[in-house]
């Protein structure tokens, strides 16, 4: 199997592209097999600049090839935010309680208080993903992809992190969270993305076995 490293330590991230990659030949190994690695500044102003980054850092560091996705949530309402900055969109003193709170339960919280007047009809919305691979060699590999829903007016389900709770998927009838991990991978901007990144990994795989 082709080993890479999936460049993030979120759980949740890390079981949903194994489950995605596994059936391709690829053993996935996340950022806590790598404790030498800090944290990676996300200071990219588009979700592209940040994957790359991820990528290129981590597969310099571990000599393997790496894949990082930088993920968000762009609200119409909102003039596209929290966009690049979803999983930080809200600090504790954003919402009431914020101190008890995990940073996906204070980034909902931010978020229906600021669709709080907002009619059903204008809180769509859609989830980015932009998925890049790196390779030691510095050859890259870019892809991304969309999924268009609506903004729910209260969480709903519990298969899912982030915003899952709250992304209505309007011909499913239910939100993201709510629906089977099978059914949201073939669905989901990850999903999509890592399947156009796939498609070019043949090509990118040669390139990135030839030594610069």
């Amino acid at each position: 199997m082709t080993k890479l490293v999936l460049a993030t330590r979120n759980a949740g991230k890390i079981a949903e592209l194994t489950r995605l990659l596994e059936p391709h030949g690829v053993e996935v190994l996340g950022l806590d097999r790598f404790p030498e690695i800090g944290e990676i500044p996300e200071e990219g102003e588009t979700f592209a600049e940040n994957a790359l980054t991820k990528a290129l850092t981590v597969a310099r560091a571990t000599g393997l090839i790496a894949v990082a996705d930088d993920s968000g949530l762009a609200v119409d309402a909102l003039g596209g935010a929290p966009g690049v900055y979803s999983a930080r969109y809200a600090q504790p003193e954003d919402v009431p309680g914020g101190d008890s709170m995990s940073q996906d339960e204070r980034n909902n919280a931010k978020l229906l208080a600021a669709l709080q007047d907002v009619p059903p009809q204008e809180r769509t919305a859609r989830f980015v993903c932009c998925m890049a691979a790196a390779a030691p060699n510095e050859e890259t590999l870019v892809a991304e992809r969309f999924w268009k829903g609506r903004i729910a007016e209260a969480p709903a389900g519990d298969n899912g992190f982030g915003y899952d709770p709250l992304f209505h998927v309007p011909d499913a009838g239910c939100t993201s969270a709510q629906l089977a991990p099978e059914e949201k991978n073939r669905r989901s901007h990850r999903g999509q993305a890592l399947e156009a990144l796939l498609q070019e990994w043949p090509g990118f795989l040669e390139r990135a076995l030839t030594k610069k």
